[in-house]
């Protein structure tokens, strides 16, 4: 029975790696069409969201049917719960790429601001690389990563402000510009969104680790709570 339970894991795992590989390219696929007002491009992706909503299901399945399986060590539980959890968060991370994508499909036509179209692709590789790191993290059981990938949100937090800034100065000068601004400062938005959710999978990577749920989004990190029911294994 333990023999099927690691290899059911070991699937889970593999399975929640997938999901997040295939929403990073998700997140550039969407910003690029919104840069490149790729119309078509942009459609596809919003077409694909069904795919990543059934991941997330799917993902769910399979841990509650781990969960059902036999009773599993606290390490173990651990792992199945945080994937349970981060699958969340990847949902919502493709739900946002979809927004930027949708976005695309809006501001087609209108002006265009280069300088700000390449601080959103700055900042999209910023993030993009945040959450590659943290599913890295998450594979190696390495909590100190997780943890050190969580305080690079800041710069994803200062990279939107300086884009609502330059947009904000932007309009004084040309109110021609407001429907163009409206929808970088959304794309923006969902960006540093994204970069929220790359923290919280960071936290539930600690989780898996250490058992501690831990708030790693201020400078001042603090213990949320410890488990009540499970020992640390």
């Amino acid at each position: 029975m333990m023999k099927q339970f690691n290899d059911e894991l070991k699937k889970l795992q593999t399975n929640f790696m997938d999901m997040g590989i295939t929403v990073s390219e998700q997140i550039y696929q969407s910003t690029k069409s919104f840069i490149d007002h790729d119309k078509p491009l942009a459609q596809k992706i919003v077409a694909q969201d069904p795919q990543i909503n059934k991941a997330e299901i799917d993902l769910e399945k399979q841990a509650l049917y781990l969960m059902a399986l036999q009773q599993p060590l606290a390490t173990n539980f651990r792992q199945v719960i945080s994937i349970l959890k981060a699958s969340s968060d990847l949902e919502r991370i493709g739900d946002h790429a979809v927004g930027i994508a949708q976005e695309t499909i809006y501001i087609k036509g209108n002006p265009r601001i280069p300088e700000i179209e390449v601080l959103i692709a700055n900042m999209t590789s910023n993030v993009r690389k945040m959450l590659e790191e943290v599913l890295d993290a998450y594979f190696r059981g390495d909590e100190i990563a997780a943890q050190h990938i969580a305080q690079t949100d800041e710069e994803i937090d200062q990279q939107f402000a300086q884009i609502r800034q330059q947009l904000t100065s932007g309009l004084e000068q040309n109110t021609d510009l407001a429907a163009a601004s409206a929808s970088y400062l959304m794309v923006a938005r969902f960006l540093e969104r994204i970069g929220d959710h790359v923290v919280n999978i960071s936290e539930w990577t600690v989780y898996s680790e250490t058992g501690d749920i831990i708030e790693l989004s201020d400078d001042q990190k603090r213990v949320k709570g410890h488990q009540e029911t499970i020992n640390r294994a």
